[in-house]
């Protein structure tokens, strides 16, 4: 199996448990207080490692406690993090999570270094891209740098897979150059203006972004499962139905599973299905990394 590209965010998740996620001008008092591993970026990553993928991170981290435990974390699962740049003078990125009794979550993120990972960084290391199968992107970075690992990655022949999140408009030339877009309800709508609130809705909205060139949509409905939708197929995955403990990382897990999963040739589908599973189970364990499962579980 060829190697699969992570380019995308690392940041330290900072989770206080509540009874229920406050509401502007409100202050709730916590229950207790964690910190782990986790951005967009570097959970899709252990993701794909977990899931038995051979993956490469490229990333941006500042020089301080925050981005040397992110960097040992990821070395430990065995990912290659040789493009990973320390940068002086500048923050990790950190994520603020509240997490509710019922599982559901609200997130603020201050990027830091993430915001300093350049298309130009990309262009003068072109070499990460020589023999990659996958590449999976996110937008906790600069769009012009998911934009120029989208262009080189294709130029290689790898399937370049886009996690609109968090959500944000992504330019046309963008959509139409990618192999999968898997967006959420909410980030599906903010790309279609559709309305996603059951399959039909899901499945208009995925017809919209098909329109624009993309050739597989996947929108992800948390335990409603999942829609695969392309010019050939549609199919409903659904998710087992189990105790929700934090979604934090879910839609990592499931991005993660399912680039892994294409990068062992695994058909759509069953990859969808994998996908499902894994964040099913991630679902059920506090935490963002903490609660990626590998392969066998």
């Amino acid at each position: 199996m060829k190697p699969i590209l992570v380019i995308g965010s690392s940041n330290t998740d900072m989770v206080i448990r509540v009874c229920n996620l406050p509401q502007p001008g409100q202050t709730v008092l916590g229950k207790n207080f964690q910190m782990f591993g986790g951005g967009k970026g570097a959970n899709q990553a252990v993701a794909a490692q977990r899931a038995g993928g051979d993956v490469r991170f490229v990333a941006a981290v500042g020089s301080d406690d925050f981005g040397r435990a992110a960097l040992e974390t990821l070395s430990i699962e065995g990912i290659d993090t040789r493009y990973v740049q320390t940068l002086d003078g500048l923050s990790s990125g950190v994520a603020m999570i509240f997490v509710a009794d019922s599982g559901e979550n609200c997130i603020s993120v201050a990027p830091g270094a993430n915001n300093a990972l350049t298309p130009e960084y990309l262009h003068s290391h072109e070499q990460i891209f020589a023999d990659i199968s996958v590449l999976l992107v996110q937008l906790e970075t600069p769009i012009e740098t998911v934009a120029a690992a989208i262009e080189l990655a294709t130029q290689q022949g790898a399937a370049c897979i886009l996690n609109p999140a968090p959500a944000t408009p992504v330019p046309d030339r963008v959509i139409e150059a990618l192999f999968c877009i898997t967006p959420n309800e909410s980030e599906a709508e903010m790309l279609t203006g559709v309305t996603v609130t059951d399959e039909k809705s899901a499945a208009a909205a995925a017809d919209e972004l098909l329109q624009r060139g993309v050739k597989n949509v996947v929108i992800t409905m948390g335990k409603n499962g999942a829609l695969l939708r392309n010019a050939s197929e549609s199919h409903r995955q659904t998710a087992e139905s189990v105790n929700v403990v934090d979604t934090t990382a879910a839609g990592d897990t499931f991005n993660g599973v399912l680039a892994t999963m294409l990068a062992k040739d695994r058909s759509m589908r069953d990859a969808i299905g994998i996908a499902v599973a894994a964040a099913t189970q991630s679902v059920q364990i506090a935490g963002a990394i903490a609660s990626i499962p590998h392969l066998d579980q």
